[in-house]
């Protein structure tokens, strides 16, 4: 059972608070998409291959409640929405360049075992 000195400490790491903002199987192929250009609920859809309606909206929704994504509903018929990143949300793109630039490296290790 942890502490609660190393519950807080792990509350405050920014590490594992970044983690949690971009954390889990989708989250950051959302933003691969949206780095890209904005894009509606379904070109994201066709672009994710696998997701379901209802983990897309999940994703956008915690991604919207972290101040990442931004969505912008047009009154108009039919409804228009379209999905993109904020400043916050922009300012992740070097730091999953940095991670994609490390996952082909460790790919290359892997292959020289």
């Amino acid at each position: 059972m942890a502490t609660k000195r190393a519950e807080s400490e792990r509350a405050n790491c920014p590490v594992e608070r970044t983690l949690e903002v971009i954390g889990g199987r989708w989250k950051v192929l959302i933003l691969r998409e949206l780095f890209a250009e904005v894009k509606r609920f379904g070109q994201l859809h066709r672009a994710l291959h696998g997701i379901t309606q209802k983990m897309l909206t999940q994703q956008l929704r915690e991604l919207e409640a972290d101040g990442i994504v931004h969505r912008e509903v047009y009154l108009q018929v039919p409804p228009k929405v379209e999905y993109s990143l904020t400043p916050l949300g922009e300012s992740l793109q070097p730091i999953l360049e940095a991670m994609h630039e490390w996952g082909i490296k460790h790919l290359d290790w892997d292959d020289q075992k």
